[in-house]
């Protein structure tokens, strides 16, 4: 028979302490009260501080317990080789796991997070930080912005340890970019993390070849990354055409890097594929401006406009009305190739 299910306390005094207390510290309090009690055998009591709010058990990678913590989010941080940019948290899909996070009162799926080695000062006003992102960046930055605790996997890991995990945790979801994830080898090379990139691939479980390409686009030069909309743009089979047109004609690269942002500026609606084509030079030459087509006594025309766009005109009594959904068919079947 199970034990009987032990309630969790929260001090009177309130999850951080002290008498005067924000709005913050209340609604994480008003969080913890919510929060199910737990039970298993190999439970212990949960912590009373700040840090570790309760905790359930989990099944970890190997199928053995580990302890889930609800977590005070301003206490964790980035990790050193944090490999989300900004645009990741200024995108409808954050929007959608914040709201998502909201709903169910916080993350149903924990992040991991290890402890500090050392004690980090904390700001005036702030509380230093104890615990280091291991992955679930995303996760914890929506639990923060929504003021609930967050529900992390508490795990000691050296360096190499947390690197591999971080990017096998990424990799399996399938939602980083190749720019974010060449930044993120390139800056564990940089720090010495891998002594090169065979090293590192070898570490990981991955394939060279594709680890290089990664590398490659976190090489990029600046001109060439800021020519897109976002970075998150790039994609991987875009690593070796740009760098050896990088290398090939510099200056030339520099212009049309420079002619695209200006585009862009002017509210041009360029896709990735077109800027990238446009760098490369690969751009179609300029189709005529009036073309006209004449078969079995029915014409029809089409007129090229500057900025891509095209007007096709049919000559009147041209089409059988039994046909029309036939050219529609035509039409949406050229649009979804597009």
């Amino acid at each position: 028979m199970s034990p009987t299910p032990r309630p969790i306390h929260v001090k009177p005094s309130g999850l951080l302490g002290g008498d005067a207390r924000s709005e913050h510290e209340r609604r994480m309090e008003m969080a913890v009260k919510r929060l199910p009690s737990f039970t298993s055998a190999a439970v212990p009591p949960p912590e009373r501080d700040a840090a570790a709010i309760t905790a359930r058990p989990v099944s970890g990678p190997d199928d053995n317990v580990q302890m889930a913590q609800k977590l005070d989010p301003r206490m964790i941080i980035r990790s050193r080789w944090a490999n989300r940019h900004e645009a990741s948290f200024d995108s409808e899909d954050f929007d959608a796991l914040r709201a998502e996070i909201r709903h169910a009162g916080g993350n149903v799926q924990p992040i991991k997070v290890r402890p500090l080695a050392a004690t980090v000062a904390a700001r005036p006003g702030e509380i230093a930080p104890r615990y280091e992102i291991v992955f679930g960046h995303r996760r914890h930055e929506a639990c923060r912005l929504e003021g609930l605790p967050v529900l992390a996997l508490v795990a000691p890991l050296n360096d190499q340890e947390l690197f591999v995990e971080m990017d096998r945790e990424n990799r399996a979801r399938k939602n980083l970019s190749a720019w974010e994830q060449g930044v993120m080898y390139q800056r564990a090379l940089d720090s010495g993390l891998f002594a090169s990139q065979r090293a590192l691939a070898a570490a990981l479980g991955v394939d060279h070849s594709a680890l290089a390409k990664a590398v490659s686009i976190a090489k990029l030069p600046a001109h060439v990354v800021e020519a897109f909309a976002s970075p998150l743009d790039l994609q991987f089979r875009w690593a070796q055409p740009l760098t050896n047109a990088c290398a090939a004609d510099p200056n030339g690269m520099i212009a049309r890097a420079a002619q695209l942002c200006e585009l862009r500026q002017q509210g041009q609606g360029l896709t990735p594929k077109d800027i990238f084509e446009r760098l490369m030079n690969l751009a179609a030459p300029a189709p005529e401006a009036v073309i006209r087509i004449e078969r079995q006594g029915r014409r029809a025309e089409v007129r090229w406009g500057d900025h891509g766009d095209a007007r096709i005109a049919i000559e009147s009594g041209a089409i059988d009305p039994a046909r029309r959904a036939e050219l529609l068919d035509l039409l949406t079947g050229f649009l979804d190739r597009s």
